[in-house]
């Protein structure tokens, strides 16, 4: 798809992303879904008013009535959704810094368009094909006040509240300014734990930290742990579909740990987890101890919904599905990233033990990065012809999912080209340190002689 990626549409605001591009946006989407009435939500972004007026009038062009639910998390656009029957659409950059904002939908069953709605709706973005209407049938608005209220109370009715309450839990939470500050700290508290927060003020400049929930932007957090000796640290992205966290140590926990834990106490046999193609030995040995099966997709969460959605409708069991970014489904719940919802299912387990026991098994794993650059199509088509090679002589399982996965049984490296950028990914995981280090400077090396003719 050209307009809509793995995660929607995204820009810098007022460059890439205009209100009069939301608006055509819009209008695409009211054509397609045929509806009276959609849900509209935006986060925190200092920008999120101008592109959802713009929305709100797109939509409204073609029909459609428009539910205005102001800065909400997206899983609590969401559960609006679901609840009212009504399609959504969000405003949201997600973790992208302030500058960027965008666009995502959302069905009317509370879950994300399948990728093949979201090609009919582009294709009639593309052309400019709005079912506009006269001005006698134009939509109007209608405020919705209680909307992250309803959410939350979903929520508290969804989780085991007893339990953590029990355990008499202090939490210490960083929304990082964004829509989940104006639900997470109230969620938690009526869970019982005692909070305490930092950067818990809505804020689209997100003075504090940039709103992506990794290590190097949570240094606060982790030192709000330990200065309060809490028993876990919590951090949201901008608009609080995603969670991560720190153990009563104050360390971050990777997120591939976090997944491993959380799918290990939801898997039973026969079940399936879902996960994109660069999925974490933590969690592939997870599903074989529990019997389970794996179904990797390519990466974005669009498609690991539309597989776990798959699936379902063969009659599978989907019992966790997500990504090693704090972005966890869990499908019996609703079919969509929701990192209040993970977190409290984290806390579930923290109630039974420190944090750091939880994801003890599961930190025995060093992943590593890197990226081979190219200049020219050719260059590319050599790179992609290497990857191939090795991958088809290596004494490994292979997954072409999403470019050359290769699966050593305790470790695994994979190839895959950016969408995005004029670079190959590649990334290496084993328990080993060293065997994740050569399987990662084989496959470089062989790429980076071909990319400057040597092979």
């Amino acid at each position: 798809m050209k307009v809509f990626g793995s995660s929607g549409v995204r820009g810098v605001a007022n460059e890439e992303l205009t209100p009069a591009y939301v608006l055509a946006i819009a209008q695409a989407a009211g054509s397609v879904l045929g509806t009276d009435r959609v849900a509209l939500a935006r986060d925190t972004r200092t920008t999120g008013r101008m592109l959802a007026d713009a929305a709100a009038s797109g939509l409204a062009s073609v029909g459609a009535d428009v539910a205005r639910l102001g800065v909400c998390p997206t899983p609590g656009l969401q559960a609006y959704c679901e609840r009212t029957g009504v399609p959504g659409l969000m405003v949201t950059a997600s973790h992208n810094p302030p500058a960027f904002n965008g666009v995502k939908l959302v069905g009317g069953e509370g879950v994300e368009l399948t990728r093949g709605t979201l090609e009919r709706i582009e294709e009639r973005l593309l052309a400019e094909d709005f079912a506009t209407v006269g001005w006698a049938d134009t939509g109007d608005t209608v405020r919705v006040d209680d909307a992250r209220e309803a959410y939350v109370e979903e929520l508290l009715a969804a989780v085991d509240r007893e339990t953590v309450a029990a355990a008499d839990l202090t939490v210490a939470l960083d929304p990082g300014h964004g829509a989940g500050s104006l639900t997470s700290p109230r969620f938690l508290r009526a869970l019982g734990c005692d909070v305490v927060t930092v950067n818990a003020q809505p804020d689209g400049h997100f003075p504090g930290r940039n709103p992506e929930p990794v290590a190097e932007n949570l240094v606060d957090l982790g030192r709000l742990v330990r200065t309060t000796d809490a028993d876990l640290g919590i951090a949201h992205d901008g608009d609080a579909d995603r969670a991560m966290f720190f153990d009563e140590r104050g360390e971050f926990v990777p997120g591939d740990s976090a997944l491993a834990a959380l799918a290990a106490a939801e898997l039973d046999a026969g079940a399936y987890a879902v996960s994109a193609v660069n999925a974490s030995q933590r969690l592939v040995d997870v599903v074989e101890d529990a019997g389970a099966s794996l179904s990797l997709t390519p990466i974005g969460s669009t498609h690991i919904i539309t597989r776990a959605r798959e699936l379902q409708d063969d009659g599978e069991s989907v019992a966790i599905a997500g990504e090693g970014n704090g972005g966890i489904l869990f499908p019996n719940h609703r079919l969509a990233r929701d990192g209040a919802y993970t977190a409290a299912r984290f806390l579930e387990l923290v109630a039974d033990r420190p944090a750091s026991e939880v994801v003890a098994p599961y930190d025995d794993y060093q992943l590593v990065r890197t990226n081979v650059e190219y200049e020219t199509d050719d260059e590319r088509h050599r790179l992609l012809e290497t990857i191939e090679r090795v991958a088809r002589d290596a004494d490994a399982a292979l997954d072409t999912t999403d470019g050359y996965r290769l699966d050593y049984g305790d470790s695994w490296v994979l190839a895959r080209p950016s969408g995005t950028e004029p670079v190959v990914r590649v990334y290496a995981e084993s328990a080993d340190p060293e065997r994740a280090a050569t399987l990662l400077d084989e496959m470089r090396s062989a790429m980076l002689r071909a990319v400057d003719g040597s092979d």
